[in-house]
């Protein structure tokens, strides 16, 4: 996928960003972040530098109450942090054809940490109108309270009304210019 003059620009209208968290010890509940964008330098997925922006402020979990709690300081402080940042630093093979490693800093809250994906590498195709584009899956997953996403409740009946570990995946696809 290396060539001299080829740019990868990420294609936000066919890409997702989707998280969910168990809820209650009993269930999950899923959200989306709605805008977001990744920047890639370099012509080579592979090997290009990888930097991934989300408006915080867009997330979206089907319950306006619940997302305004979330945006708020109690969880993701949108007012003082409107970022959510990863920036990647190594791809490496995984286990199987296809399968990648993705190792990066992603920094909620002004905190920053060391997290791994897996990556997929769906492949590259043309759509109708003779435009390339690249499409790959991850998934992953973080403990929210390493980021000062603390905000919890005791049950009743034991245990604590939201999880501490926050599973991410999303499709992403770039389309070739150049």
């Amino acid at each position: 996928m290396s060539a001299e003059n080829t740019t990868w620009v990420f294609d936000p209208s066919h890409s997702e960003l989707t998280f969910k968290v168990r809820h209650m010890m009993i269930a999950h509940v899923k959200g989306e972040f709605q805008s977001f964008q990744v920047q890639v330098t370099g012509s080579d997925l592979f090997t290009a530098a990888l930097d991934v922006s989300v408006d915080v402020a867009s997330i979206d979990t089907n319950n306006e109450q619940r997302d305004q709690h979330l945006r708020a300081g109690d969880f993701f402080d949108v007012e003082n942090h409107p970022k959510l940042t990863f920036q990647a630093a190594s791809l490496k093979p995984g286990a199987s054809e296809g399968a990648y490693v993705l190792t990066g800093t992603l920094t909620i809250k002004g905190v920053s940490k060391e997290v791994t994906f897996d990556v997929e590498f769906g492949g590259l195709g043309r759509d109708p109108w003779g435009n390339e584009k690249a499409g790959f899956s991850f998934s992953g997953a973080i403990n929210r309270t390493d980021f000062h996403l603390n905000w919890n409740a005791a049950l009743e009946t034991g245990g604590v009304l939201v999880g501490e570990e926050v599973k991410f995946a999303g499709e992403i696809q770039f389309a070739k210019q150049g």
